[in-house]
């Protein structure tokens, strides 16, 4: 009877050593996952509220599949515009983490132009998976590939695809207020269908729609004029102090303009950076590593940032080709300074409001939702692209630095400052008070 047992023994040993062990994903993992979508769009040049929408459905993707098993959080359907409850999925055996990751990745291909970049970075996560747990691995991803189906279908219904094929932006040239092409590009106004596309959560692009800029005029003494002679005197103060001045350090820092144009001889090239919204997913990727925040924690910081600053877009653009207001570049080599140029290229879209204030305002009012009103950070969101890091107390301080470049930068009105920050504001609150993610 020893003999039989003793054999037996040994082999439920040697079964219970070859078990394969749960596939280990943390914060980091998704963290690096985002990261490599911007990567990806920076290497690719997508315009600011095209990349946000890039940013926002994987990070939904993700958050619907935590929801699912984590009583904690609450799943997005029924509260942001057109998304439906998941369908029924057998989900015996799957590792959401890791099919939440799958998720994210997935759908970000559909959004990305070099689907390749992101294929091997995928398939180098895949090889290490695969290894560790096979049959978990393919019942996640099996999971992971309905779900991504589910967002897509809700993805495609948001009238972006409508919106390629709409007019592009005619300029009026006759009247002395409207935008115009700037240099040394003078590129088409970017994306002037935006307020086409579907929210997340706003009611619509124009619920915050922000108060009219000063009655434009070119008389001294009247509001506009003060405005345009403070974005001159402004940039010639700063210029006088030389290029290590503190003004010109923020300019540069929060410049995030993600096709800057340089021009040497008759060779003309652009410099790639990130976007707004890419600085401020940047910042919360900061703010969940400094608070230890978990896999799912994670997931949710990013989800609702990146709704915040989706709809803060929306919202901006609504108002931009509204107004349609000229750049003061324009009006200062007109009327005052001919050989005038600004610290930061002029983007090609109008002025008011400014784009950094209201996404920086929204984003900064949800991550302070999140992680409070006294996050004190270091922000090297920059440092690939050369510049060093700059400390902040807040989310806000970061947001009212970020808003104040476009003044330092000489691309904006003080206006467009100050309403773009409180629209912004207002959009973050609107996220914060209407959207229940958490139990």
């Amino acid at each position: 009877m020893m003999r039989l047992i003793f054999p037996l023994l040994a082999v439920l040993l040697l079964a219970a050593c070859s078990k394969s062990e749960p596939i280990d994903i943390q914060a980091a993992d998704y963290q690096a996952s985002v990261e490599k979508v911007t990567q990806i769009m920076v290497h690719d040049i997508f315009s600011p509220p095209v990349a946000s929408r890039v940013y926002v459905y994987p990070n939904v993707a993700a958050y619907e599949i935590i929801s699912q098993q984590n009583p904690e959080y609450r799943s997005l359907a029924g509260q942001v515009n057109g998304l439906y409850p998941l369908p029924k999925i057998d989900t015996t055996g799957v590792n959401f983490r890791v099919a939440a990751l799958m998720a994210h990745m997935d759908v970000s291909k559909k959004l990305i132009f070099s689907e390749e970049m992101m294929n091997t970075y995928q398939d180098s996560l895949y090889a290490v998976w695969q290894n560790q747990n096979a049959l978990e691995f393919e019942t996640s991803k099996a999971y992971a590939a309905k779900v991504v189906d589910h967002i897509l279908q809700w993805m495609d219904q948001d009238f972006y695809k409508e919106t390629r094929t709409m007019p592009k932006f005619t300029v009026d040239t006759d009247a002395p207020d409207r935008w115009q092409p700037t240099p040394p590009s003078y590129m088409d106004g970017i994306e002037p269908h935006w307020n086409r596309i579907r929210p997340m959560i706003l009611d619509s692009p124009e619920q915050f729609k922000p108060v009219p800029p000063p009655a434009f005029s070119l008389e001294e003494g009247t509001d506009f004029y003060k405005e345009l002679q403070e974005v001159y005197d402004v940039s010639v103060d700063i210029t006088s102090k030389g290029d290590e001045s503190e003004e010109i350090e923020i300019a540069q820092f929060w410049d995030c303009n993600p096709y800057v144009s340089v021009t040497r001889g008759h060779l003309m090239f652009a410099t790639k950076k990130i976007t707004p919204g890419a600085h401020w997913i940047g910042i919360t990727k900061i703010a969940c590593k400094q608070s230890d925040a978990d896999f799912d924690k994670t997931v949710y910081a990013y989800t609702k940032s990146s709704i915040g600053i989706f709809d803060a877009f929306i919202s901006c653009w609504d108002e931009k080709y509204r107004s349609n207001l000229i750049r003061p570049e324009t009006l200062i080599n007109q009327h005052i300074d001919d050989s005038w140029k600004p610290i930061l290229q002029t983007p090609p879209f109008p002025e008011y409001v400014s784009g950094h204030s209201v996404v920086s305002g929204s984003a900064a009012t949800v991550l302070t939702e999140i992680f409070g009103d006294d996050f004190s950070f270091l922000d090297d969101t920059e440092l690939p692209y050369g510049l060093p890091v700059r400390s902040f107390t807040s989310f806000n301080q970061a947001a009212q630095e970020a808003a104040v470049s476009r003044l330092y930068g000489g691309i904006h009105y003080r206006a467009a400052i100050d309403n773009g920050l409180t629209q912004g504001i207002d959009v973050g609150q609107w996220v914060n008070t209407n959207l229940q993610m958490k139990n």
